[in-house]
């Protein structure tokens, strides 16, 4: 096969060539040129930012002697030896394959040799991060003390599984996303070498679909040019990459900002059933809403525009749209965007996006309206409203309905105001969630203070065990009881309630997580905060009604009256058992007896005396409990 991809025939060989990152090229310029290098590197970074490519250049700048400003001559036998691969004193290492304690043995026995025919003997280890921790051992004590002449580089994409004891011992360097416009520029040299006409305009949305790294804009545009028969356009590009043009962006923002919500989702089928991508259709249209921001605060500075062409039709929609409706657009869209990750339906998402952004003004006027109503009537608390139809125009119906009871509290018409707040709040709990009572007691039950306690301690950790949707999802939350077996947590919110209550997935991971944490995985019942302090007193009542039944004696002969006589000792004894499950709910620090929460029945005396003067005294027997 004679034809290689673009990306391999244009690999950087100069630090000029290597794309967005100048302050790295720049230092390891200067330290050749200073003769200051060091003898271990850690080159970290996105893929396709140039770290491999960094480092097979450095290893020819350090071994040619014709080095002009730090730039190797790539004329030299040993640069073009370098280049081909076949210099033996330049060992190029996959760790993910090699990544034993046996191999980097026999790095560490080799590099003891000097090297063969270059100055310095080279080791490039690639995704340094998959080397077991034995082997990154093994690797310490050469990186700290290395044989002479010999330089270490090693390279990652994930340098947070890399043991600092390792990156201590190395000098970092961060390689960055590359810009659209550097990606943009070197696409523009490379298709002037190659000799391929090209649109100008193709070149940004190539660079966005790359996402800052160069390998991956090569492929994307060498594709784009097999589809578009060794020309580059707009349309072929957009084909490729499933990108949007700048005009059917500007019409889909037309349709939010004239609230058509029909135009909206007509659009949107429209632009899947010509086989976009989802993802991709989010990420422009953020891109999108970016620059319109960019460009309403700052006009004169659009060079920071991510690629949106400044036409007449961008003009006009940044004079339309208003900042406010940008920031809530870019909220909306971005947590869609992390849907779209979890999710194997992503016309869903973006359908039910496309009504909230189509709402957005409707939402932000609706606010405005209740805000200059509430002004009015605090200028005005004595008097009525005299237009009504303001009312009828309020589309949102909980604003509707508090004005209506406003208006109605000041006219008198105090029963249809308490009708109004019975329908209200009938309506509200039809809608709220309804945890398994049952369970709670049962949990309660058996509930202690010390496994409460435990679960609070270690809820932290658990949350930054979790995935970033799960810790979201329980961020808002905290254990309110718990026993051996069994979890109470309480949410803030309580939609967030009954969205953890069905995910199985998040339960399954608490329990595995707190199986780690406390050596076992309870029963975990989730119940909103609103309704918490409900449930509790509810299982308080039942045990101050149990405790009375308790107490009550029956009688099981006519004209007998048992009065009870417990001691203080024995009712302190009787209320033990009680008293301590019942401080998993409330606080019964003070209370010294089960009379501290459960009414007296009738006096004892007055029972015996009204028996007496019934039956007579000789007939009444008085039993002491």
């Amino acid at each position: 096969m004679s034809y290689q991809a673009l990306y391999r025939v244009w690999r950087p060989q100069k630090f000029q060539d290597v794309a967005g990152q100048k302050a790295i090229t720049q230092t390891l310029r200067n330290a050749l040129i200073q003769q200051k290098t060091s003898h271990a590197y850690l080159f970290t970074g996105p893929r396709g930012t140039g770290k491999t490519s960094g480092a097979k250049i450095f290893a020819k700048a350090i071994n040619c002697h014709y080095l002009k400003d730090g730039e190797p001559c790539n004329e030299c036998e040993t640069c073009r030896a370098i280049t081909k691969g076949q210099l033996n004193d330049v060992i190029e290492i996959d760790a993910a394959s090699n990544n034993g304690v046996e191999e980097i043995r026999d790095i560490r026995d080799k590099a003891k040799y000097a090297p063969t025919s270059a100055d310095y003997k080279i080791y490039i280890i690639d995704e340094v991060h998959m080397l077991s921790t034995g082997a990154f051992n093994a690797l310490l004590k050469t990186l700290e003390e290395p044989p002479k002449n010999v330089v270490f580089i090693l390279a990652t994409t994930e340098p947070h599984k890399i043991p600092l004891t390792i990156i201590s011992r190395t000098q970092r360097f961060d390689f960055k996303r590359i810009n659209v416009r550097d990606i943009s520029d070197r696409m523009r040299y490379i298709l002037t070498q190659e000799k391929i006409e090209f649109e100008e305009a193709a070149l940004p949305i190539v660079a966005r679909a790359a996402e800052g790294g160069m390998r991956d804009a090569l492929s994307i545009l060498d594709q784009a040019i097999s589809f578009g028969d060794d020309t580059v356009t707009i349309e072929d590009v957009m084909s490729v990459t499933g990108s949007l043009t700048q005009e059917l962006m500007l019409t889909y923002f037309e349709a939010v900002v004239t609230h058509d919500t029909k135009k909206g989702l007509f659009l949107l089928q429209e632009i899947l059933a010509d086989g976009k991508d989802a993802a991709r259709f989010v990420e422009d249209l953020i891109l999108f809403s970016r620059d319109l921001l960019v460009y309403q605060q700052a006009p004169q500075m659009s060079e920071l525009l991510d690629g949106a062409k400044v036409d007449a039709a961008f003009k006009k929609l940044s004079e339309t749209i208003s900042a406010d409706s940008l920031y809530q657009m870019i909220v909306i869209l971005n947590g869609t965007q992390t849907e779209l990750r979890f999710t194997n339906h992503p016309d869903v998402y973006l359908e039910v996006a496309t009504v909230r952004l189509t709402h957005l003004d409707a939402i932000t006027h609706l606010s405005e309206s209740a805000t200059s109503n509430e002004q009015v009537l605090d200028q005005k608390e004595t008097s009525v409203p005299s237009d009504n139809k303001k009312i009828i125009e309020l589309e949102n119906e909980l604003l509707k309905i508090k004005k209506q009871m406003e208006s109605i509290l000041v006219s008198g018409h105090s029963k249809v105001a308490t009708k109004k707040t019975k329908s209200v709040s009938k309506k509200a709990a039809n809608n709220q969630f309804k945890p398994n009572t049952s369970a709670i007691y049962s949990i309660l039950k058996e509930a202690t203070r010390e496994n409460l306690a435990q679960l609070k301690n270690v809820w932290p950790d658990l949350l930054n065990m979790l995935s970033v949707t799960q810790r979201a999802m329980l961020k808002a939350s905290t254990p309110v009881a718990a026993g051996p077996s069994g979890l109470i947590v309480s949410f803030d919110y309580d939609i967030l309630c009954q969205k953890a209550t069905n995910d199985s997935e998040l339960m399954e991971a608490v329990k595995q997580f707190l199986e780690r944490l406390i050596g076992n995985a309870p029963q975990m019942i989730f119940v909103p905060g609103e309704q918490w302090p409900i449930i509790r007193e509810q299982y308080v009542k039942q045990l101050k009604n149990r405790s009375s039944d308790d107490k009550a004696v029956e009688n099981t002969h006519v004209g007998q009256v048992s009065k009870p006589d417990q001691s203080k000792e024995q009712k302190g004894k009787s209320f033990e058992p009680v008293k301590k499950q019942l401080e998993t709910v409330v606080d019964t620090s003070e209370w010294d007896s089960l009379e501290d929460f459960v009414p007296p029945a009738q006096e004892d005396d007055k029972v015996v005396t009204e028996a007496m003067a019934l039956f007579g005294e000789k007939m009444v027997e008085v039993k002491n409990d």
